[in-house]
C-alpha cells in the first residue's frame, strides 16, 4: 500500500518516510545501482523539516519553549522554512537570519510562512557582526523568551538523522547499500545517517561532498582550518566557512569538491533524464558521484544511495533561469537553454 492515503492531523505527521527512486539514465554510464533519498517530498520540500521537528519538540520536553516563545535561527533557507512551518503549527513567532547568497525564491517563501527575515551579507567572516550567525546571536539576546536552535552547533542536528534517515535507508535498501554520498552543509545528515549505517555495517562508505570556497574537505583530511581556502562560491547549503560541531567527522570516509557550475548543470540534467525537479545542491551532489566514479570509488556490485536534500522550486531565480545561468557565465557555446519557450 502506497503512504500518505490516509487523514493526518497536520502538516508534521507527513514529515520523514520519504521514497527512494532508483536512477536510470543520468549514472547509467557509471558501474553500480544508485537510488536517490527524495527529501523533496517532506512537506517543507528538504530534509531539514526532520531537524526543525526533532529539535523543537526536544526544546519543548525541556521547557524551553513555552506558548508565545519565538523561534530564531541562522539559516540558507530550508531550515528557515520548515522551522517556520513547524512553528505556524505549534504556535510561535519564527525569527531568520538569512545569507544573501539564498535565493530570493527562499527568501519570499520564509515570508510567506510567517518568519520576520534579516537577510545578512553571505561573504564576510563567520565572526563578522554582519554575518547571520551573529545577528542570529544577537537577536536571541535581545529578544525575551527564545530559543536559538543553532542547527550548526547543536547535537540534536545529528540525533535526528540517527533517528529517521539513517533506519529508512537502511530498512528501504534492505540492508544492502555499500555506498551514501550526501552533501555536507552544518553535517548533520551526512553524520546523523552515516553514524546509523555504519553501526548497522562498518564497511559501508559514507562519502561527503563539499564546495570548492570551503573549509571542511581539508580539514577532514589534515584537521587544519585553512582560511586560504575560502572564498565566495554560489551553491547554497553546502560547505562552510567554519568548523560546525553538528559535523562528525569520524563518520565520513571522504570528501570531494564541485564546482559552482558543474553542479548548477547538474542539476539541470536530473530534471531532464530523471523527470526529478532536484534543488541545487542535489546537483552538487550528483556531480560528485560522477566524480567519485571517475576516481573508482564504485564497482558493478556499488548500491549507491544519494540524499537529495531539497526542492527545485526553491531555485527558480537561479539554475533553473536561464538569464541568472547566463549572468553567472555557466552558459557558452556549448551550454545553451536545452528548453525554450516560443510566444505565439
Amino acid at each position: 500500500m502506497k503512504r500518505h492515503l490516509g487523514i493526518y492531523q497536520n502538516t508534521l505527521d507527513l514529515i520523514g518516510e520519504t521514497p527512494m527512486i532508483k536512477l536510470n539514465k543520468i549514472t547509467s554510464k557509471l558501474d553500480g545501482e544508485f537510488f536517490v533519498k527524495l527529501e523533496g517530498y517532506n512537506p517543507g520540500h528538504s530534509t531539514k523539516d526532520r531537524i526543525a521537528l526533532h529539535m523543537i519538540e526536544a526544546a519543548e520536553k525541556q521547557g524551553i519553549l513555552k506558548p508565545g516563545s519565538t523561534v530564531i535561527e541562522t539559516t540558507s533557507g530550508n531550515t528557515g522554512f520548515s522551522l517556520a512551518m513547524v512553528s505556524i503549527i505549534k504556535g510561535y513567532k519564527c525569527l531568520l537570519a538569512v545569507t544573501s547568497k539564498s535565493s530570493p525564491d527562499k527568501i519570499d517563501m520564509l515570508k510567506a510562512m510567517g518568519a520576520k527575515v534579516y537577510v545578512c551579507p553571505g561573504h564576510v567572516s563567520a565572526d563578522d557582526p554582519r554575518s547571520y550567525y551573529q545577528v542570529a546571536k544577537r537577536l536571541h539576546a535581545e529578544t525575551a523568551n527564545s530559543v536559538y536552535i543553532n542547527q550548526y552547533f547543536n547535537e540534536l542536528n545529528i540525533d535526528a538523522h540517527y533517528a529517521s534517515t539513517g533506519p529508512e535507508i537502511w530498512k528501504q535498501t534492505k540492508g544492502e547499500i555499500t555506498h551514501l554520498v550526501a552533501a555536507s552543509g552544518t553535517g548533520g545528515t551526512i553524520s546523523g545517517t552515516g553514524r546509523y549505517l555504519k553501526e548497522q555495517n562498518p564497511n559501508i562508505k559514507i562519502l561527503g561532498v563539499d564546495a570548492f570556497g570551503s573549509i571542511l574537505k581539508k580539514f577532514h583530511e589534515t584537521g587544519e582550518f585553512d582560511s586560504k581556502e575560502i572564498y565566495p562560491y554560489r551553491i547554497e547549503g553546502l560547505g562552510k566557512n567554519l568548523i560546525p560541531t553538528a559535523t562528525d567527522f569520524d563518520a565520513i570516509d571522504k570528501f570531494e569538491k564541485v564546482t559552482d557550475e558543474a553542479s548548477a548543470h547538474k542539476a539541470r540534467e536530473i530534471a531532464l533524464t530523471e523527470g526529478i525537479f532536484a534543488g541545487y545542491t542535489s546537483g552538487a551532489v550528483v556531480q560528485a558521484v560522477v566524480q567519485y566514479a571517475a576516481a573508482g570509488e564504485f564497482d558493478k556490485d556499488s548500491k549507491v544511495v544519494i540524499i537529495f536534500p531539497d526542492h527545485g522550486s526553491r531555485y527558480m531565480s537561479k539554475v533553473y533561469s536561464d538569464a541568472w545561468m547566463k549572468e553567472q557565465g555557466f552558459f557558452d557555446a556549448e551550454k545553451q537553454e536545452q528548453a525554450s519557450i516560443e510566444y505565439i
